[in-house]
């Protein structure tokens, strides 16, 4: 056996729940996001990505020293970051003369770099630059996504979905009115995204709903799309896959309609409506004669009832 075949046993039990908190689990924890700094960078990256960070604490991790790698050539040191930090996102910024202000935005799966997308800065107003109140923190966010490119490009429907898994925050079973303070819109246009963010103002409307308003809060974008590293169309198929654990078992004789209204089937056996009781109304009773036609007639159906009839020489 090698040594990197050799399961790592743990000696005290903290690092048997240090080891157990790394384990694969039905239910995934909240994304955590790593944001890297590259060997040379600007005022403006730096900047980015500290507001950045400020929009996805406490579910990040800054690093604050340069680190001299280049992710769409060697990934090594972005994997070991990851494993080292228990991140399955990062945020990766670098500047130099061919490519300035750049973003690189991925996400792992099984701690190896999964996709990544490169993004360059055009323009970024930051969050100190726009004098409003602004959101506490860890709110989660609304996405909106804005620009018909979002679903017909290919490179946009991956970027999308990134950003999704970046921003989103976590997963809650419900969600109040006053705790919807964040919108972050996305709008693809003429080859640009931009990215703004809001804060939401619930204002008096004379009713129960309240009249909303949105108030720029920084930090403000606009990106440019640059390189791109997508994984296979198996290797994303491997990563979307759910344990059967998780998957709904399927109940016979019930359904959902598109407003998520329950429907059910009944099975009954076959109902004989001729001796369904009806409500008794004087037009609906039987004549003597109809009467004695339909004991006749039940008579001869069943010749139990002959025999027990009483013979006419008997009367």
């Amino acid at each position: 056996m090698t040594q990197l075949d050799a399961v790592v046993k743990p000696k005290t039990k903290r690092s048997k729940r240090f080891l157990q908190s790394r384990e694969p689990k039905l239910t995934e924890n909240t994304k955590n996001a790593m944001l890297i700094k590259g060997g040379n960078t600007s005022e403006t990256v730096t900047q980015a990505l500290k507001d950045i960070y400020s929009l996805k604490k406490p579910n990040a991790v800054l690093y604050k020293k340069k680190n001299i790698t280049r992710p769409f050539e060697d990934q090594t040191s972005l994997e070991f970051f990851s494993k080292k930090s228990d991140c399955s996102l990062f945020l990766f910024g670098s500047h130099n003369k061919k490519r300035p202000n750049n973003l690189t935005f991925g996400r792992m799966f099984d701690f190896h770099v999964l996709d990544m997308i490169e993004l360059g800065i055009e323009k970024f107003i930051p969050l100190k630059g726009i004098k409003n109140s602004k959101c506490p923190e860890g709110t989660k966010p609304l996405l909106v996504f804005t620009g018909d490119s979002f679903e017909t490009d290919n490179e946009l429907k991956k970027l999308k979905s990134l950003l999704t898994d970046f921003f989103r925050g976590p997963t809650v079973p419900s969600i109040r009115l006053a705790g919807l303070e964040h919108v972050l819109h996305f709008t693809a246009l003429d080859g640009k995204i931009y990215l703004r963010s809001y804060k939401v103002l619930l204002k008096k409307s004379g009713c129960r709903t309240p009249r909303i308003e949105l108030e720029e809060m920084g930090p403000s974008f606009d990106f440019v799309m640059r390189r791109t590293h997508l994984a296979s169309d198996d290797l994303y198929k491997t990563a979307h896959r759910q344990p059967k654990a998780l998957k709904a078992k399927k109940k016979k004789n019930i359904s959902h309609d598109t407003f998520g209204t329950k429907y059910g089937r009944l099975h009954m056996q076959k109902q004989d409506l001729s001796k369904l009781q009806t409500r008794k109304m004087k037009g609906l009773k039987k004549r003597r004669g109809e009467a004695a036609a339909a004991a006749a007639a039940e008579a001869e159906e069943d010749p139990a009832a002959k025999k027990q009839k009483p013979n006419e020489h008997d009367a």
